[in-house]
């Protein structure tokens, strides 16, 4: 599978149900929370999707907004069969350019999976740099007492401007 085998693009309502089916088989095995499509759907403008050649669904993710600086690069699935062929770096980077196109430039991610972020540009750092994410997600969390994730976070360069001539 090479970049022309897939195609990265902005998720659409019709996509929720496969959104959740992808995040929710990572779900079953604790590596993520689970997802309704119900959920998504009402969050769809935040989530970018991967797609394969014949349209099946490789890769999702989501940005979730704290404030207007800082958000989450969130809900990273990729389909097993497109492990190690560069789809959840496309689909970090997809996440990040919503990011930088909705004015935020400081990004983390809770992870169980802190090798690939690092191989993403990610620093590890403390959670507790995050509070917003602490108050809002981790206190009614069921995992909150035996949370195993590690919180890696990027600072976003801002995409350059283009002046008129």
């Amino acid at each position: 599978m090479t970049i022309a085998d897939y195609r990265v693009r902005r998720a659409r309502h019709a996509d929720a149900a496969a959104i959740s089916r992808l995040n929710n088989t990572f779900a079953d095995e604790g590596q993520m929370l689970r997802r309704s499509p119900d959920v998504i759907a009402l969050a769809i403008d935040d989530y970018v999707v991967v797609e394969g050649a014949s349209g099946e669904l490789l890769a999702c993710g989501a940005l979730k907004e704290y404030s207007p600086s800082v958000a989450e690069v969130a809900a990273i699935a990729v389909a097993r069969s497109a492990h190690g062929r560069g789809v959840g770096r496309a689909i970090v980077s997809a996440v990040e350019a919503l990011a930088r196109k909705r004015g935020i430039h400081d990004v983390f991610a809770l992870t169980l999976q802190p090798e690939f972020f690092a191989a993403v540009g990610y620093t590890r750092v403390e959670r507790a740099r995050y509070p917003e994410k602490i108050r809002r997600d981790c206190l009614g969390c069921a995992r909150r007492f035996a949370c195993n994730e590690y919180c890696f976070a990027k600072v976003l360069e801002a995409a350059p401007l283009i002046r008129a001539a």
